[in-house]
């Protein structure tokens, strides 16, 4: 296998060996070598990201491969501490990151709402999906679908929730159980976990009933995914709710006891929003490296060595929209990059809703 996926990213390579020598990649602008020209001369690209530095890894090494002499200066944030800390930076009025790479989505939206960030219309357009791109600015990368993972060896096969039904049935089932063994992501403490909150709400009519019964089952809630699964591989909790395919996907082939569910009533589909800072000290390189995780080399990579599920759909492998189609259908709902997500950050909303929330923990 090593030798294939070697000789394949060789093959790769050579198809864009002649494209970075003539500084410009096939079917972009002429005038693009300008701007990588430009990157070569700032030498550096500054990414805040939420994406996990080992899952992004095989991106930055490639990209630092496709364009010697940029480097990747990456910050693994959680997505609460990426907003504060580039709000902090465009209010000190000192230049900020250069790429904003964030899984929660509605506050990269209320970023660029808010016109933080560079319209840069990429010559990768035209193989995105529409609602994957807004206002030339803000561009989904991932297509990845959200998942409950579950311990194979501590949860009974009758146990395993094939949907979020099934979920809320068993938890109301056998409370005891399960009691202080369930985990999710903290929309008090996560911008992920709140958003996961407010989609599930349009999507499953029983939501209120599911965090009601989360909070009978004295889940634990955390902001980091890993944190999550680590607790569910080693027993300390048994099911996790709401967790990005790609982390499950990767972790599970460490550790075959971790399950992963699809759920068959709806899979929410999330994608890491990225966008050019209006602020950004090095606007070239952040073009390239933007431009380079929505090529089809990057998407490759995304899907095949980082599994975070490329959105593209000329990508194969099992991290794909294919791949995922193949599992769910037409039950994937991807959520749109546009201002419809501004609506969650509604300040009224975002209070009634943690009211709301704090009464479900208690099982209210």
């Amino acid at each position: 296998m090593r030798h294939v996926a070697h000789a394949a990213f060789i093959a790769t390579a050579l198809t864009f060996g002649t494209a970075a020598q003539a500084q410009a990649p096939q079917g972009y602008p002429a005038d693009y070598s300008k701007i990588v020209d430009a990157a070569k001369k700032e030498g550096k690209v500054v990414v805040y990201a939420t994406t996990d530095a080992v899952a992004a890894n095989p991106l930055i090494k490639d990209f630092e491969t496709l364009y010697p002499g940029i480097k990747v200066e990456y910050s693994d944030l959680n997505s609460t501490e990426l907003y504060n800390r580039f709000i902090a930076e465009a209010a000190a009025n000192n230049g900020t990151a250069d790429v904003l790479w964030s899984s929660a989505m509605d506050l990269q939206v209320k970023l660029v709402a808010d016109g933080q960030a560079a319209a840069y219309p990429s010559p990768e357009i035209k193989a995105l999906p529409k609602w994957a791109v807004w206002k030339d600015s803000a561009y989904g990368t991932t297509y990845e679908p959200i998942t409950f993972v579950y311990n194979k060896r501590l949860v009974p096969e009758a146990d395993v929730p094939k949907d979020h039904t099934d979920l809320l049935k068993l938890l109301n089932a056998k409370p005891d159980f399960y009691k202080g063994k369930i985990t999710a992501y903290d929309p008090e403490r996560s911008g992920v976990g709140y958003l996961f909150c407010n989609e599930d709400i349009k999507d499953f009519p029983q939501a209120w009933d599911l965090f009601k019964a989360m909070g009978k089952a004295q889940a634990k809630l955390y902001t980091s995914a890993g944190a999550m699964m680590e607790r569910v591989t080693s027993g300390e909790h048994l099911i996790a709710y709401g967790i990005f395919g790609s982390y499950a996907l990767g972790r599970s082939k460490k550790d075959p006891n971790l399950g992963i569910v699809l759920p068959k009533d709806y899979t929410m589909v999330t994608s890491r929003v990225a966008f050019i800072s209006k602020n950004a000290k090095n606007p070239n390189a952040g073009k390239l490296f933007l431009d380079y995780i929505l090529s089809k080399r990057g998407q490759d990579i995304i899907a095949n060595k980082a599994d975070l599920y490329s959105l593209r759909s000329d990508v194969e492998g099992e991290a794909t929209i294919k791949g995922v189609s193949q599992l769910i259908g037409d039950k994937a709902r991807p959520v749109p990059i546009d201002q419809t997500l501004l609506e969650n950050l509604d300040q009224t909303k975002r209070l009634a809703f943690l009211a709301k929330w704090q009464q479900a923990k208690k099982g209210q």
